[in-house]
């Protein structure tokens, strides 16, 4: 299966925020673990921290992660002023669904950013939203089996 997301970006801070609006885009459906923090933080980088300050201000942001964690969500939830969509089941976009319905959101209005292509972009995929893939935002710090297996991953992508 090969899969084309809709903008493959090394780092998330490269998105075009500007393009996205004039697409009509008014959601951005993040992906947790190495798209917005380092795996299993709990923790937002200073960066990140102000980028999503300025994202927030022109989008709707929601974080949808497959972690069930209940520690690490309660921790997650406790920094974040933003919803989400833990235990999200990706690439099933049933559950990712029925929360931008609970939103008042529709998938043609949202884009799903994430590091993974087998789950975030094809979650995406079947959803009928736009999708962003991006390298990890520890990309130079992982471990080299780690790079390897996304390399593999990334295998699955149609350019």
């Amino acid at each position: 299966m090969f899969i084309k997301p809709d903008y493959n970006l090394k780092r998330i801070y490269d998105i075009d925020l500007e393009e996205l609006k004039s697409k009509g885009i008014e959601a951005m459906l993040f992906d947790l673990d190495s798209t917005l923090m380092a795996s299993k933080s709990g923790v937002y980088s200073e960066q990140m921290q102000a980028w999503l300050e300025k994202v927030k201000k022109e989008f709707f942001i929601a974080v949808v992660s497959n972690n069930k964690n209940e520690e690490y969500i309660s921790k997650v939830k406790a920094i974040s002023d933003f919803p989400t969509l833990f235990c999200a089941a990706k690439p099933n976009p049933q559950k990712v669904m029925e929360f931008i319905k609970q939103h008042n959101l529709t998938p043609d209005k949202c884009v799903l950013v994430g590091d993974r292509p087998l789950t975030d972009i094809l979650c995406g995929k079947r959803l009928g939203c736009r999708t962003i893939l991006v390298d990890s935002v520890t990309a130079d710090s992982e471990r080299k089996i780690v790079r390897f297996v996304r390399f593999l991953e990334r295998l699955s992508i149609r350019r």
